[in-house]
């Protein structure tokens, strides 16, 4: 059972919490003036802003623009510092085997403190990977942000449109070596089915043991009845047991003999039912089973076609399946 935290280690995580979000919100305002000045780069929108609000246009391109360089490095100076104060909390805290490991485990953060452009938009994997610790310390829930849920939503249509196509593809890339192969159904047969023969051969037989039971179980006042039934019906068809009822005392005997063969039918009918448990039974239906695998095995030129058809169908619909385009129905485009 682990110690309940100290009150040493709660404040280290609350410093380690504010500190985290500290840089969240840096991170964001660089990310946020690297976007802004990129625009304010592209000549149509400079041109646009300049004619709209030239006051700004000329505020913006003084006191930021033209400083951009000196703003950025002093981002990433905190950035640099912040990187060199996890490195050190992590050998402290022996986070990682050997103390060099750190920088290689946050590439991009060693990486996005380079003020080049090409690096700058690594600070984006940096924010990604804040959130997701601040989400597993609880300090936020992403999942409710209206931003997540949008992302989130094109990103489900997005795999899901790649994924349906790589399974069509290999579906369909199936369905061509099925029809391209001369001995697929025989191979099948042989190296899959034949191999698992004696397990198909007692999965039968339990299964076809276990059905009887249940159903006799659950079925066996209908099935005396029925059986009694039958016995009534059969007798009362029967001429010389008609002649039998008008002697005297005959139709006592009829009666008797009704009974009888009623009790002679039901116990046969039972007896038969237990009589499938056992290993004479058991030892018929494994051979009757095995028969029908091994004459279901036998391959000619018209179980092939057959087989071949058989599987070329099913792969068409799973395909038909996978193309149903089941993010419509978050969009409620059905």
């Amino acid at each position: 059972m682990s110690a309940p935290p100290t009150a040493g280690s709660r404040r280290r995580e609350r410093f380690y919490l504010v500190w985290d979000i500290a840089i969240v919100v840096l991170v964001s305002a660089n990310l946020l003036l690297l976007l802004v000045d990129s625009l304010f780069l592209l000549p149509p929108l400079n041109a646009g802003l300049e004619a709209l609000a030239p006051s700004l246009h000329h505020a913006y391109d003084s006191a930021i623009h033209q400083r951009f360089m000196t703003i950025d490095l002093v981002f990433v100076s905190i950035f640099l510092l912040d990187v060199l104060a996890g490195w050190a909390v992590a050998v402290a805290e022996r986070r990682y085997a050997r103390w060099f490991f750190y920088p290689f485990a946050h590439w991009y953060d060693v990486l996005g403190c380079i003020p080049v452009s090409g690096f700058r938009i690594l600070r984006v994997l940096r924010l990604i990977s804040l959130l997701i610790r601040l989400q597993r310390l609880g300090a936020i829930d992403i999942r409710r942000w209206r931003l997540y849920t949008f992302f989130e939503r094109y990103y489900r249509m997005l795999m899901e449109e790649l994924s349906d196509r790589v399974a069509t593809r290999l579906l369909s890339s199936l369905q061509d070596e099925v029809q391209r192969s001369d001995d697929f159904t025989k191979r099948l047969s042989e190296q899959v089915i034949q191999p698992r023969k004696a397990a198909l051969v007692d999965e039968i037989a339990r299964r076809l043991e276990t059905t009887v039971d249940k159903s006799y179980a659950e079925n066996h006042q209908q099935v005396h009845r029925y059986v009694a039934a039958l016995v009534t019906r059969t007798l009362e068809e029967n001429q010389e047991l008609s002649r039998l009822r008008r002697l005297p005392m005959g139709e006592h005997v009829a009666h008797a003999m009704e009974r009888s063969l009623s009790d002679v039918a039901s116990r046969v009918v039972h007896e038969a039912i237990d009589g499938l448990r056992s290993p004479r039974f058991k030892s018929l239906i494994g051979d009757l089973a095995g028969s029908g695998i091994d004459a279901w095995l036998h391959v000619d030129q018209r179980t092939d076609r057959v087989t071949e058809q058989v599987l070329i169908e099913t792969l068409e619909m799973l395909k038909d399946e996978i193309a149903v385009q089941r993010w419509k129905d978050d969009f409620d485009l059905r």
